[in-house]
């Protein structure tokens, strides 16, 4: 594999530097979002989203169900935009998140959800766009230009957003602190050497990633990226359901990426990973407490929450490798375009 400086590699090394100024610059409306969701106490949360931004709501799901005990669901944008459904959402919080602010589906449900009495928050890297316009109140993720069509920077920001709205919203030191230190943390993730992985998908053509918790987003936006930037036919499970049935398609040498942060599901996780090992799969798990997996180095943070963050980034830097590595330019898959507008 080369170093080849796609835009994809570049935007990956500006993660860290993304989140301080998301921290700095956009402090005040979290802090304020944060405010009036306490002042709110609203008895159930739901997500908007599509893509890479949907993974950043189920990491938000995990978080907010762990931390708040608040339920968490999303909702498709065609219950809106397509079958013109009202929404009941008295005493909801809505949350949208987009990257562009710009699909129409999502900008539509943002305002049945509104209309509907939830109060809405749109999460997104254009403060001025139609879902910020739809929303009561807007966090700019502040990532700057992102010219790759791959999502990366524009994902983590837009999850420590999110992180940072719920640890203002509990005055959760422990939290606030880890959250702050990410910017360091991300770096060394950056630089975190997953290679052993990259050789083995740089001819690969599936795999799956499997994880619990909120790691389990972090593991359906590696899948998602295998697909769009690898070409590669990648399944997500959780760790607790790929015994279930997905496991039968295992022979010898299929490759399985477990992601595991230092949290209560870290053991159970390995525990799914050295069992498909045992049936031949050649796994690779971000903890050291395989016996039989292969170890990835895994950067942790202070903070159980902001583990599977550090995850991602490493992946990141890993997959776009193995996509130059496949003979793929990162920045364009096929079919693809930056913005997908959906109705």
């Amino acid at each position: 594999m080369t170093n080849h400086k796609s835009l994809m590699y570049q935007e990956i090394r500006e993660i860290p530097a993304a989140v301080q100024r998301l921290l700095d610059e956009s402090g005040p409306a979290i802090r304020e979002a944060a405010n009036a969701a306490l002042t709110l106490d609203p008895s159930v949360i739901v997500t908007v989203a599509r893509g890479s931004s949907d993974h950043a709501c189920t990491y938000l799901k995990y978080v907010a169900e762990l931390t708040l005990g608040l339920p968490v669901a999303s909702v498709g944008p065609s219950v809106s935009s397509i079958y013109g459904a009202k929404l009941k959402l008295p005493n909801a919080l809505c949350i949208s998140v987009s990257q562009s602010g710009k699909s129409p589906d999502i900008v539509d449900l943002a305002g049945a959800a509104r209309a509907g009495g939830a109060m809405t928050l749109a999460i997104t890297n254009d403060a001025a766009s139609p879902l910020a316009q739809a929303a009561d109140r807007v966090i700019d993720i502040m990532a700057g230009p992102e010219r790759s069509v791959a999502a990366t920077k524009t994902f983590v920001t837009s999850a420590v957003a999110g992180l940072a709205l719920l640890a203002e919203w509990q005055q959760d030191r422990a939290l606030l602190a880890a959250i702050a230190a990410l910017p360091e943390r991300l770096a060394r993730a950056c630089a975190a050497d997953w290679g052993a992985l990259g050789a083995v998908m740089a001819t690969e053509s599936s795999l799956f990633t499997i994880a619990r918790g909120p790691s389990f987003a972090m593991s359906g936006e590696a899948a998602l990226k295998f697909k769009e930037t690898c070409q590669v036919h990648a399944e997500n499970y959780s760790s607790a359901e790929v015994m279930h049935g997905p496991v039968s398609i295992v022979g010898d040498g299929f490759p399985v990426l477990a992601f595991a942060a230092a949290d209560a599901a870290e053991e159970a996780v390995a525990g799914i990973a050295d069992a498909m090992a045992g049936k031949g799969a050649r796994v690779f798990a971000t903890t050291n407490k395989v016996k039989s997996a292969s170890v990835l180095p895994a950067v942790r943070t202070d903070h159980w929450l902001t583990d599977p963050l550090a995850l991602i980034v490493s992946f990141y830097a890993m997959v776009e490798k193995v996509a130059i590595a496949r003979g793929i330019n990162p920045d364009a898959p096929r079919h693809l375009r930056k913005v997908t507008e959906t109705v």
